[in-house]
Formats: C-alpha cells, structure tokens, sequence
C-alpha cells in the first residue's frame, strides 16, 4: 500500500540494507553495505541534523525564524537545510575549500548561504570554518551554533535510529560495523546501541592519513604531528569533537586518499552504488583488516553519501590522474583521462595569417595541417617565427605552401613510454586517431604530466 508523507523530513531513516559481493569477494565473510544515501538528502547527516535541530527547539536554544550556523563539510548542512526549510528557519553554513564544489552548489540550491573557507589553517585561528561559524553565531541575533562536533545530539540519532536499524535487518546476528570516523557521532552511537545488545560486536573506526584519530584511539595522545592536508573528504579530523567515546570503540584502520578513491570507483562499477568517498574508503579499510575476519563473521559496513557529491573529484578521470590515483598505461588510458578536446587544425588552402590568429585564439604552439580530412603537416610557432624573422610578407602565403613535416601519428593502444621516441626538441606533440577516425592530440606538456603522476 502507497504511504504518504505531510514532508520530507518523515522519509529520513529505515534505509535499506544492501549485500556487497564482486568488491569483498575474497573476504571470508559476508559484507552489507548500509546505504545511506536513501535518505532525502542524499547521507547519513540528515539522521543527526534533524535530531539536533529538534533537541535545540526543545531546549529554547532557537525561536521561529532564526538562523541556523555550523561549518560542515557539505551533508550536514544538507540534512539542517532541509528541516530549515519545512520548519521556517534561515541556514548559514561555513565550509572548506578542500569540499567538492558540487557540495557547495547543493546547499545554495537549497537557499543557504554558503562561506568558503580555507582549510589549511588550524581550529582556532580566525580563517578556519570552526572558527568562523563560531563567530557568525554570536553576531546574528537569534542564531543557533549548531557545532555537530560537540553536540552530543549527533550521536544521540545514531543510538536510537541507526543502531536499532541495523540490530533489526540483520536479525542480531552482526559481528563487525565499520565506520569512516569524522565527528564520531555515527560511529559512537550506532556502537554503542549495538554493543548494549552484543558486547562481542566489533566496532572499527576508519580514519585517513592527515588526521590525529587513529594515533588518540591507540596512546590516548593528540598529536598535532599527525595533521597534514589530505584529500579524503566527510571523515578524519585535527581535532577530538566530544562525540567520541573510546569505550564504544574497538580498532581505528588509516585508508590512504588514492585507495579510498579507487575503491568508491570500483563499487560504483562492481556493485551498482555511487556512493561518495568515504564508503570507498571504508571498504578498502574492511579489506586491510581481512586478516581479522572468518567465515560465519557478518559485517556490516556504512556507506555515508551518494557520489554525486564527488562527479567533478573521484569520479572524474582527470582530475584522479592529476593527483597520481590513476595509473596511465597507454595512449587510449591518458586520452580518456584528459577527456575529449576540440582538436583545432588548420586547412592547407587557409593563409598563415589565419593559422596565427587560431594559435592565438587558443594559445596553442601547434596546428595540425589538413586537407580533405586528412593530417597532411603541421605548423608551429617556433617555424612560424623563424618564417617571418626571414619574411614578414609570409603572413599572406597559403599555409600549404609553408607547412612543416607532420606530427607522428600513434596508436591508441602504445604504452605512454614510447611516446618518448616521438617527442623531442624538434617535435612537441603526436595525434592519434580512433576507431572512429577522429584525431586527438597529445602535447610535450600532457605526456609530461602524465610521467610527474606515475
């Protein structure tokens, strides 16, 4: 029977339960996948941000048409929007530089208004997205901090609504819960529900390199040497948010930015979930603990946010070679990776003045030469020079008549190696052609590039 909802916020939660096979299948154990991005606004936060809006109403912390604050990363901020909107209040959400811009995008879409901040900077100093929020908060009249951080209300969700799902869909019979550890509020109170009704329950924390988590759970130490600018996004932190509880907490596994990336990819593909950056993070985790499962184990693990929060990072070509995460092999590979690109050629019947004005347009230093389809040379702003250093009237000569030796054509398939044998002093790119017939150009600087990442 159809159900019908008064408003968004009542379809937040009893999310669905999903198997995991192709991505865990040398794992001894079975893995499910609680996925959150079911929920309205796409993650987990939702759970957290309706819950701490409603214990702050209750609390008088907030009057009808005030302002809600907090530094988020993005999904929190979704989540308080969405109970802003049903229930008439204005949001201010302060962020970081490091975050998708899709992230951003949303929560204006969503009629916040949205700071940027810089995320190399620590907690306290003035720049810093804690810190700003913080500020905003005690000038607007009315407002409310939210501080997801240290708000234990955070938690509070996960205990009465996660934990009891998910004690539910597996029938008690969960062994492990794995969990990308950020405020730790999913994490400590989805934990400590499951450990009240199995004491055995394993709870593991997954945390990134460039966060002090990992190192406080093992001596009890912050160490701020442990802090440096990583990539991962939703999870690890410079800082210990009072959410946490070491008692709710059994290991803390680091997941490097390249793993966590290539493994949210390999999920969407093997398993159909676009889930975001943190679940790939989580998986990839689970599978460097493989040694410490066994078969009749029942994991389960949670997927925090969909992945088209991360289209324009992770799950962008360009953007994972960039940063080295992916490995180039051949032409086709690094074509792929930097996407298709108008390739700008010139007509042999078209003057030199006309080709110096295309290099100009698209500040190019070479054009292919083409006649009737076909790349029949080239010319480059080197021979251009040399040519009208000798002749200025050379401008009005037909570009057939001046043309340089063509630029090697390669095949698709070569290893990105070889492409050193094409490229040198005289000759600063090579084409390559399709099955379609359509030519690509690969320039000194993208075969470079692709060298400096691998």
């Amino acid at each position: 029977m159809k159900r019908v909802y008064d408003n968004i916020l009542q379809t937040i939660g009893n999310t669905p339960m999903i198997k995991l096979h192709r991505v865990v299948a040398d794992l001894p154990c079975e893995v499910y996948a609680k996925v959150e991005t079911f929920n309205p606004g796409n993650s987990i936060k939702d759970r957290m941000a309706l819950k701490m809006l409603e214990v702050a109403e209750q609390e008088g912390k907030i009057k009808p048409g005030g302002t809600i604050i907090e530094g988020t990363s993005g999904n929190t901020g979704m989540g308080l929007a969405l109970a802003a909107i049903v229930k008439g209040y204005k949001c201010i959400f302060a962020t970081t530089d490091k975050q998708s811009k899709e992230k951003a995008d949303i929560l204006k879409a969503m009629g916040a208004e949205v700071i940027v901040c810089p995320t190399n900077v620590d907690p306290a100093d003035p720049r810093s997205y804690y810190s700003v929020s913080k500020r905003l908060a005690t000038e607007i009249p009315n407002s409310w901090y939210v501080n997801q951080y240290d708000n234990l209300a955070n938690r509070q969700a996960h205990y009465e609504q996660t934990g009891p799902e998910i004690w539910e869909q597996t029938e008690g019979k969960i062994t492990h819960l794995v969990v990308a550890a950020g405020t730790g509020g999913t994490i400590v109170g989805t934990g400590k529900y499951l450990k009240e009704q199995n004491p055995n329950v394993q709870v593991w924390a997954i945390d990134t390199y460039g966060s002090l988590l990992k190192k406080w759970f093992d001596t009890g130490e912050l160490d701020m040497g442990e802090v440096h600018p990583y990539i991962s996004e939703g999870f690890g932190e410079d800082f210990l948010p009072l959410n946490y509880d070491r008692s709710a907490l059994d290991l803390f596994e680091k997941v490097t930015d390249k793993d966590g990336a290539l493994m949210a990819r390999r999920i969407a593909k093997e398993e159909g979930i676009f889930a975001g950056y943190s679940a790939g993070s989580v998986v990839a985790g689970l599978r460097q603990l493989k040694s410490k499962l066994k078969k009749g184990d029942l994991v389960v693990v949670i997927f925090h946010d969909h992945g088209s929060r991360y289209v324009g990072k992770i799950y962008n070509d360009e953007w994972m070679m960039d940063r080295g995460f992916l490995e180039v092999k051949t032409v086709r590979d690094l074509i792929g990776g930097l996407g298709r690109r108008r390739l700008v050629t010139i007509d042999e019947n078209a003057t030199v003045a006309d080709a110096m004005e295309l290099m100009k347009k698209y500040d190019i230093e070479q054009i292919p030469v083409m006649l009737d389809g076909e790349v029949t040379g080239a010319l480059t702003q080197s021979g251009l020079f040399k040519r009208l250093m000798e002749n200025s009237e050379v401008r009005e000569q037909l570009v057939g008549d001046v043309k340089e030796h063509a630029m090697p054509v390669v095949d698709m398939d070569i290893a990105v190696e070889r492409l050193t044998h094409y490229i040198n002093k005289d000759n600063g790119a090579v084409l390559t052609r399709d099955e379609s017939g359509q030519y690509s150009i690969l320039t000194k600087y993208d075969i470079l590039n692709a060298f400096s990442k691998g």
